[in-house]
């Protein structure tokens, strides 16, 4: 093969590549579109840890309460309910 037989073929591959870089730069800059959008109405995901590979430890707000949910493993279960935070408008005892 000639070289101008080779410039055709590399200069593809140079503008593939260049297409990849940019389009990671745009989901770089643009993460609303990379990312799942946050629930806001009675159900969320607070937080979440990852215990392992497979599990996931996930703090979920339901109406204001909290309750850990266990998930990945061989089933998902319900670790508890978390009390709502105390109110702040109590009178203090006398």
């Amino acid at each position: 093969m000639s070289a101008g037989g080779l410039l055709v073929p590399l200069l593809a591959l140079a503008g593939v590549v260049g297409l990849i870089l940019l389009a990671r730069r745009a989901a770089l800059l643009l993460p609303s579109l990379a990312r799942p959008h946050t629930a806001t109405g009675r159900l969320r995901v607070e937080q979440a840890l990852a215990l392992d590979a497979r599990r996931r430890l996930l703090l979920v707000r339901c109406d204001g309460r909290g309750v850990l949910l266990l998930t990945g493993g061989a089933q998902d279960m319900v670790v508890g309910w978390l009390d709502p935070p105390p109110t702040t408008n109590r009178e203090p005892p006398a």
